[in-house]
Order: structure tokens, then sequence, then C-alpha cells
């Protein structure tokens, strides 16, 4: 080691952290890097053939090797990792020192975090960065929160590192406390929602619909190109085409019916539960992941349970393109319930979301970067108190002239005994959104019966209980 010093630090020098320094280094900032693997210390430098990065597996020297204020950035797996990092790093910094969190840590872990180390005259920052290896060395979507005077001086590097969209960098300041790692969160939970509805579709017409992999391929790639185009449909098209090295199927064909997750849609889903917030489709997906899990129960209940049998008669370029409709009202869902759930965050917590902003940022780098993005940018620039984005006039029209499409893709899942949970869910909310009365009475009712809870009316302010069973 020299005595130079570097703009930023990162802990952790697996695949995202490695790509991230490189990116930085792209842009003209040095880094130093630190693992206790001394092996990826030496891949990375092979890498980066430039004085600009160095490492290290001694964070005594790591520390050393930062300018003030230092900058120390930690992309290791959350939870205990990530406290083992600070408890390391914190009394080695200095009063005015950053740390940086960059990784999928829980917003209420951040939040006690911060509280920690500020007593220690230290800044953490919650930072959400999305975009998987490609978009940690091409430009991610950055979600930073924390305090503000700590942020401005990472601002610059990672202004330059992440993704652009039409000159704007796909990051910004998005608030105090863990207001960064709220936004991945609930970023994470629209992704399983669209993913979930994608599913669906492709349940459907490989099953309903007979289209075998090249003619999925063809359907993704055509939604691609239009209104529905995204990441996540690009990939999914791409993935029809994929050939397996051992079978010489498609791969998609030989991948076992069973999705993992590592937390985040599930936290997503919980706290809009806290919030008393609905979030259907959120939940309907990490309900369906949790499901896949059980292939044996799976077997046994298709040996057991009867359904419809037999693939649809109808015809297929009406059912595909009624199809797409309903993928369009489910897409506008899955980010009308994840912003409905940021702004009652921001409401709950303080974190002072402008939905625009985070509509913006979301443009580009992070996995569910769509062209509909810049749409519902557009719609929170105009009107920045919008509860729900299905409440704007010009949106609300689109899906009531598709929903009839919606009513019959779920009709005929139903029908073919295809299950479709994403937009049977999404059909649902749109009826209970759009419905001026609810049974919800009855409920009132029910628990005022067995619990005297109570209940309100609707001639009469105030709460009201009544004796139910007749006296004997």
């Amino acid at each position: 080691m020299t005595d130079r010093k570097y703009d930023i630090g990162m802990v952790g020098l697996g695949v995202m952290g490695s790509n991230m320094v490189l990116n930085m280094m792209d842009h003209g900032f040095s880094c130093i890097g630190y693992d206790v693997d001394p092996k990826k210390g030496e891949r990375l430098r092979a890498e980066a053939k430039s004085d600009q990065v160095t490492t290290t597996g001694n964070l005594d020297e790591f520390v050393a090797g930062l300018k003030p204020p230092r900058m120390a950035m930690l992309l290791v797996p959350a939870g205990p990792p990530v406290d083992a990092v600070i408890h390391q790093l914190v009394p080695r910094l200095e009063t005015g020192d950053i740390i940086i969190d960059g990784g999928n840590s829980h917003f209420t872990d951040t939040n006690i975090r911060q509280r920690a180390i500020a007593g220690h005259q230290l800044h953490l920052l919650g930072v959400g960065i999305s975009g998987g290896e490609e978009g940690a060395r091409r430009g991610p979507c950055i979600m930073p929160g924390g305090p503000k005077e700590a942020y401005e001086h990472i601002r610059p590097i990672f202004e330059a590192v992440a993704a652009h969209v039409n000159g704007d960098p796909c990051v910004t300041y998005l608030g105090p406390g863990s207001a960064g790692h709220y936004v991945k969160m609930v970023h994470n939970g629209i992704e399983y929602g669209l993913m979930q509805l994608i599913a669906d579709t492709y349940d459907l017409m490989k099953r309903g619909l007979g289209l075998n992999d090249d003619e999925l391929h063809d359907v993704y790639a055509e939604w691609n190109s239009a209104e529905l185009g995204g990441f996540l449909m690009e990939i999914t098209a791409q993935i029809f085409l994929k050939e397996d090295a051992v079978t010489h199927r498609r791969l998609i064909d030989v991948i076992l019916d069973v999705a993992r997750q590592k937390g985040t849609g599930m936290w997503a889903s919980q706290d809009a539960m806290d919030l008393h917030l609905p979030v259907p489709l959120i939940d309907t997906a990490v309900e369906m992941r949790d499901l896949s899990g059980f292939e044996g129960e799976r077997k046994e209940a298709a040996r057991l349970l009867s359904g419809p049998a037999g693939p649809s008669r109808g015809d297929r370029t009406t059912e595909l393109a009624r199809l797409h409709n309903a993928m369009y009202i489910g897409m506008v869902f899955a980010y009308a319930q994840g912003l409905a759930q940021m702004q009652a965050a921001s409401n709950h917590y303080g974190y002072g979301y402008a939905l625009a902003e985070i509509a913006r940022i979301w443009r580009g780098g992070c996995i569910i970067r769509a062209a509909f993005l810049e749409r519902i940018r557009q719609i929170y620039q105009a009107q920045p108190g919008l509860t729900r984005l299905f409440l704007d006039p010009g949106l609300a029209a689109e899906l009531s002239e598709r929903q009839d499409d919606l009513r019959h893709i779920v009709r005929l899942g139903a029908e073919l005994g295809i299950p479709l949970p994403g937009f049977m869910s999404v059909l649902g909310n749109y009826d209970a959104y759009r419905s001026t009365s609810l049974p919800a009475n009855l409920i009132q009712a029910q628990r005022d019966y067995f619990g005297a809870h109570t209940y309100e009316r609707i001639d009469e302010k105030g709460v009201f209980h009544t004796e139910w069973e007749p006296a004997v």
C-alpha cells in the first residue's frame, strides 16, 4: 500500500461490488476495495488494470486509504453480515465519515443502524441498487436515502455511474432515514407482481392456447416492442429461445416449476398490511412463489381433484389480443399498488417522496424499467397529490375500454382450469375500487354480533352496539 487516498471504498468484492468498482473507475473515480477473500481482490485488480483501483484484506489499510470524509460502501448480503461490517468499521472511522449500505437491507434494520451510528457522529446511507450484475457494471438505478448532507458527498459518483435516460441520471435523493431502502423494497414488490402476471400469460398461452416456445418468443417480442415494453418483457422473449446444453431442448422446458424468493417482496406485502393498505397483486405473487414449493402436494392434488380438460378452441389471434389488453391493465395495477404503498409510507414514516421522481429514476437501469414509467412520471408530475394511479382520468378511460378483455381472460382461465391468480387479483381489485358499496357492512354486523366490536351507521355519526340475540 502507498499513502494514496482514494475517492471511495468498497466492502465486498463479489460480482456486484467488483462491477460497481469498475463502473466508478470508468467514470474517473478512484476506489479501494476490501474483502477477506484475497482471490476476489486479485481478480478485481487484474480486470481493472489501473492504478485507480486497489484492494486490501486489511481493514485498517482500507480505512487509511480513503479521502475524508471517508465513504465506505457495503455490498454484502443483507442481515448479520451488514451489522458485522459496520461493527468493525465504526471504531476505525472519524466524525462525519459515511457508511453506505448498498444491499437489500430491510428498511427497519436501516433505521436501527442509522440511530446507532449517529451516536458515533457518523452517517449511514441506505441505498437500494437495482439492475443486477450488468446494471452494476454499466449503469444501475440507485435509490439513496438517509442524511441529506451525507448524500451530497456521494452524489457526484452516483450520478456518474447510474443509468441515464434522456440525459437524466437514474438516481435522486429520496428522503431521510430508510427512504431509499423502502423504495427498493417496493420496487421488488412491483417486480414480483409483474413477474406473476407474465407467468400467468405464459401458462395460459402454453397450456390453454397451445403455443410452442418459438411462438411464445414471438408474442413476448411483439409485446416488448410497444406499450408493454420493458426489461422483464424483453428477457422473457429471450428466455424461450435459449437451448439447454445438456438435453438440447429449450432450457425453459427443463427448469423446475418452483420459484424461490429472498424476502423483499414478502417485506413489501407485510409492511403494506401494517399500513392497512391493499396490495393484493403483490400479496398474490408472494403467495404463489410459496405455493410453487409444495410440488409434492400439487402432484397429489392433481391426482385427487378434478378439473376441466382440453385446450381452448377459440380463435388464437383474438385471444392473444385480449390477453395483451389484460396484461396492460395488470401492469397498470402492479405499478399503481406499489406507488400507493410508497405514498402511504411517505406520510406514515415522513419520507417526503415525490412519486414523479421515483418513476423518473425507474425508467432506466432497474429490473422494472419499462416504457410505461414515462407515462407514470408525467401523470404524477401533473397531479402530485393523486391517490391512485388509475384515478388519472385518461388512464381510467383506457382501463375501462379494456376491462372486458380482462374479464374474458379470467373467465377463460376458469373455464380451462388454468390458474391465473395475478389476473384474478387485478380484476377483484379493479371491481372493489369501483364499488360504491362493499359488503363490509355485513362484516361490521358480524363483528358486533359475536364480539360487541360496535359498528358505524350511514345516517348518524358515532359508534353503535346492538344486542343481536333476542332476549330469552
